[in-house]
């Protein structure tokens, strides 16, 4: 049964409204995400240079720490596992991509025999995983889109604490991170990263072509620059995982809202269509109802 005029003109002004909305949360991100995204980008060379000066200390010092012990043994029983989502929706697939990249990582380390804690970032993923009755050691919300370094600090520290707890304590022999990293304006991309036990790559701290190799002096000793670098290289991993994965989300709602205006635009465009034809046929049926009752009368009057 075809609509109404009243019915396609309430639509309309609904669909209206609506996109008032839609376009509204377009620009906010938009204004919002440059800012991000430079942010990210930022603190990329600090965390390189970080990275640089953690294995120059490793390598030439050959000092050992917790942060960079694997398990005795060798055998991880335990893993902490750090996910990284939004506190809001319409942003897409964002934190549902998210959720799949770590239920993933998850099934690949309970197949080898370890167990799973999860630590949440973001009101997405704590409701997920409270609908489905699957449990969360620590979480936290309410600065996805907008995450400071204490944010990051406290998270991380979190982390340290469980990993320097022992295991029969509740203690992780390993600690992944699961975030999302901004490629570009339209693609962002899920990623897993081991944050501890701490890998040290041999050849990041060599100069590149042209540059002198440094020398190192280490004081008071190595032992106590590790004490200092490695949490703050675990802190700024954390916080560059809360920076990617804030720009990505206002990325993802400023993408998603432009397609939910363009799609409004289109079913006001189709409504719009749709109430002309109603009107028409409601002018077209008046006329006609007019005419046959000209037609009726005339011919009353003829019989008279």
């Amino acid at each position: 049964m075809p609509a109404s005029l009243r019915e396609l003109r309430q639509r309309r002004k609904s669909v209206t409204a609506t996109k008032k909305i839609t376009r509204a949360m377009e620009l906010i991100a938009a204004s919002r995400v440059v800012k991000a995204q430079q942010a990210a980008q930022a603190g990329e060379p600090y965390i390189t240079e970080l990275i640089r000066a953690v294995s120059a200390v490793a390598t030439y010092s050959h000092a050992d720490h917790p942060l960079t012990a694997h398990p005795e043994g060798g055998e991880v029983r335990r893993v902490a596992m750090l996910l990284i989502t939004s506190d809001r929706g319409m942003n897409g697939a964002y934190s549902s991509n998210a959720i799949k990249t770590a239920a993933r990582l998850r099934q690949r380390l309970e197949n080898e025999g370890k167990e799973v804690v999860r630590y949440i970032v973001g009101r997405k993923a704590i409701g997920y995983l409270k609908f489905r009755g699957l449990s969360v050691r620590k979480s936290w919300d309410g600065f996805s889109d907008a995450p400071t370094y204490a944010h990051a600090q406290e998270i991380a520290d979190t982390l340290i604490a469980d990993f320097l707890k022992p295991y029969e304590e509740g203690g992780v022999d390993e600690i992944w991170g699961v975030y999302t990293r901004m490629e570009s304006m339209i693609t962002q991309s899920p990623r897993a990263r081991r944050l501890l036990p701490l890998e040290i790559v041999q050849g990041v701290h060599e100069p590149k072509p042209g540059e002198m190799l440094p020398l190192y002096e280490f004081e008071p000793d190595p032992e106590t620059v590790l004490d200092e670098l490695l949490p703050l290289y675990v802190r700024s991993r954390v916080w560059f995982y809360l920076l990617q994965s804030a720009a990505s989300q206002l990325a993802s709602q400023q993408r998603a809202m432009k397609s939910a205006t363009d799609n409004a635009q289109q079913l006001i465009e189709r409504l719009t269509r749709e109430a002309n034809q109603a009107r028409q046929a409601e002018i077209t049926q008046e006329i006609s109802e007019i005419v046959g009752g000209a037609g009726a009368l005339a011919e009353a009057a003829a019989q008279e």
